[in-house]
């Protein structure tokens, strides 16, 4: 499986997109080395991790480890591509999230992230 396909495809948001990043083609050894990534670039302590379904999931699993568990530190909410936005804008609403609440981190922005 390529990490980097082209065909047609459609985005969660139904976009059609001529290109896609198929993040199931990462390894746990990747995960694991994107998770370091973002520990290096995050100096903020975070309370707990959750990735948006299903993209996020990997990621989440491999950074769970480093959070503190504190209350007043905030959530780290983790995906792996973003095209639109769309994904993270419902995970947020669907938790009753606002931004001061989160943390968000992408592997992938197809554009720029909201």
């Amino acid at each position: 499986m390529e990490l980097f396909q082209l065909g047609k495809f459609k985005s969660h948001a139904g976009i059609d997109l001529p290109w896609k990043i198929e993040c199931e083609a990462l390894s746990l050894l990747d995960w694991k080395c994107i998770a370091e990534m973002i520990l290096d670039c995050e100096r903020t302590s975070f309370r707990t991790v959750v990735g948006i379904p299903r993209g996020g999931i990997a990621l989440a699993n491999e950074l769970q480890r480093h959070a503190t568990g504190e209350p007043r530190h905030r959530t780290l909410v983790v995906d792996d591509v973003l095209t639109t936005g769309t994904s993270f804008r419902e995970y947020l609403r669907k938790n009753s999230w606002g931004e001061t609440d989160v943390l968000c981190w992408v592997v992938f922005a197809r554009e720029g992230c909201p």
